[in-house]
């Protein structure tokens, strides 16, 4: 049976940077999942506009929001001299198209306050965070507003600090995961944890009495039935819904996680400064020593991504993928999300 706080096994990945749309949250619900909207790189009042948009649908949802390092906010000299060598570095890319690499941003938070002012202002039922973890009374401030809080966790020590900080749920994460690991802990890098998901899910289990949410090539009906078994009350997909008709992501995306020509996934700080699972392409392959800086880098490589986009060039796309990323299917999601409740 389902958990009784989620009333599904099947929850849609926050898929930052257009993927989870209204409209993708909404088709998700009606398929028997839980979809939840992305405030990442999002004004407020687009948060709140989309928020809108789902209570108008009248679905179940969530809204996922990012979590500002000050570390990376507030970067060293010698970090600050590796983000200007890479920027530099970036000179030939930039001039494919014709565009300029941007000048350092360093003092990004994703408009962090404004987002959290409005979801006390305007709750949600659910409110997940990536990246790190909110001060406890952010947690203590948002539950009393009426919202259940997940983080995400990639290790036991990560999720012990979830516990202690008041987290109702862990969405807990695997190194198999497409897009950005939600990793942070000093010193995390995206191997040196058990061998599988649901391995992840046992170990992060026997440390924390919370409801656990597995994440990571949940590809398949038979993914899901191993990650409830190891001890997850749902699982969290992405890459498999990535492809659906309803998602938001680029034709250009949808089209390369079916194409032969691309052969592997690796982690890769190359475009955001954050690691990041994605397809192996020229860009991944031209820049495997982009250093630590987000959001730093997202915004020196924004307007490359965003000119091979229009250029239909998916060889500096950052084309997201979980290790199950040849599962990913296409047609409606209620199809994809009903194969993958078949479990």
């Amino acid at each position: 049976m389902p958990h009784a706080q989620f009333d599904t096994r099947i929850i849609a990945a926050p898929m930052a940077g257009g993927t989870s749309t209204p409209g993708f949250v909404s088709a998700v619900h009606r398929a028997g999942g839980l979809g939840f909207l992305a405030a990442g790189y999002k004004t407020a009042d687009a948060v709140s506009a989309e928020i809108r948009a789902c209570r108008d649908a009248g679905v179940r949802f969530g809204v996922n929001v990012f979590v500002p390092d000050h570390a990376q906010l507030n970067p060293s000299a010698d970090a600050v001299a590796r983000l200007e060598e890479y920027r530099s570095s970036l000179g030939r890319d930039a001039g494919r198209y014709g565009v300029a690499v941007p000048p350092l941003v360093l003092d990004d938070d994703d408009a962090w306050q404004e987002k959290i002012d409005l979801l006390l202002q305007n709750p949600v039922e659910l409110v997940s965070f990536a990246f790190g973890l909110p001060d406890s009374a952010v947690v203590e401030a948002l539950r009393k507003a009426g919202s259940t809080i997940l983080a995400t966790v990639t290790s036991r020590a990560e999720a012990e600090l979830a516990a202690d900080r008041g987290a109702d749920a862990l969405v807990v994460q695997h190194t198999s995961a497409g897009a950005h690991s939600g990793a942070f802990l000093p010193g995390t890098k995206p191997g040196g944890m058990p061998p599988s998901t649901a391995d992840l899910i046992r170990e992060v289990g026997a440390a924390v009495d919370l409801p656990l949410i597995a994440a990571g090539a949940v590809s398949d009906a038979a993914a899901v039935r191993s990650a409830i078994a190891a001890g997850a009350v749902a699982a969290q997909v992405g890459t498999a819904l990535l492809r659906t008709d309803e998602s938001g992501a680029r034709q250009l995306h949808k089209d390369a996680l079916g194409d032969d020509r691309f052969t592997e996934t690796t982690p890769t700080r190359a475009f955001t400064g954050r690691y990041a699972r994605a397809l192996v392409n020229d860009f991944v392959r031209d820049h495997g020593d982009a250093p630590e800086g987000y959001p730093a880098i997202h915004h020196l490589t924004s307007p490359i991504r965003a000119a091979a986009a229009a250029a239909g060039d998916r060889e500096r796309l950052n084309l997201w993928a979980g290790k199950g990323w040849r599962s990913a299917r296409t047609g409606p999601v209620a199809e994809a999300v009903g194969a993958l409740l078949d479990s």
